[in-house]
């Protein structure tokens, strides 16, 4: 990253304030202290929104300079933003203002070509963004997220296959991962220009990029403290990268 002035990459998070489930905030917290630290080390000027509590227009205001966006995980997207049915089995709380904005900022980057990255809810805002559709839920069984146990106990490990001719695969230097994940929703009808690039061993599309935009999203939490290797940095490596490219 060249110049006096570093590049800002705006990451947006869900809300700043559960004060019905704390534990689950604060678990948020170092997962997003996380993400911020390994940023800057990287050399990103990192600028930190919370959708729903700024709304659309300040959020789209607020990141209008940004480098590159990265869009963190959180709560169920509303199904009314791709058509899906209300009463689903272990629906969350939704954040309808937060799906509105960041809906908003992912379809502005795919206009304007602006990098963006999306973690777990965020992979899932990028594609219903651009037209998908979510698997609801994976299941009482899935081996996607430890149920019943204290949230800092959340995070499942699992490994993923990704396409060997994808971005993403150079990106991670992979064609394998183990990943952490803790969700019980995914990726259904892909959005348009998207395509699916890995997998978890039950067919869950695990991480999807744009054909032609800087675009990508995954899963699982790169930021969690139990992954294995250096896939955040790997990640925002990348995004550095698309950003120089896009100012270019």
């Amino acid at each position: 990253m060249q110049g006096h002035v570093s590049p800002m990459l705006a990451l947006i998070e869900v809300t700043r304030f559960r004060e019905d489930d704390q534990a689950y905030h604060e678990y948020v917290q170092i997962l997003l202290g996380r993400t911020i630290a390994a940023a800057e080390r990287a050399g990103w000027r990192v600028t930190r929104w919370a959708a729903e509590d700024l709304g659309t227009e300040a959020l789209l205001a607020a990141t209008d300079g940004a480098s590159a966006v990265v869009l963190m995980g959180g709560a169920d997207i509303d199904p009314i933003h791709y058509g899906g049915a209300v009463g689903y089995r272990a629906e969350g709380q939704h954040f309808p203002e937060a799906d509105r904005a960041q809906l908003a900022v992912a379809r502005r980057a795919a206009e304007r070509g602006t990098p963006l990255l999306g973690i777990c809810r965020g992979h899932q805002i990028i594609n219903v963004a651009l037209g998908g559709t979510l698997v609801q839920d994976l299941g009482a069984h899935s081996t996607h997220r430890n149920d019943g146990v204290p949230v800092d106990q959340s995070m499942t490990p699992h490994e993923v296959e990704l396409d060997p001719s994808s971005a993403l695969a150079f990106r991670l230097r992979a064609r394998h991962l183990q990943v952490q994940s803790a969700h019980h929703q995914a990726v259904g009808e892909l959005g348009e220009g998207l395509r699916a690039v890995a997998w978890s061993s039950d067919g869950t599309v695990e991480a999807i990029e744009h054909h032609t935009l800087p675009i990508t999203g995954v899963q699982w939490h790169p930021e969690d403290p139990g992954t294995v290797d250096d896939q955040l940095e790997l990640l925002l490596g990348g995004l550095a990268r698309e950003a120089e490219r896009a100012a270019a």
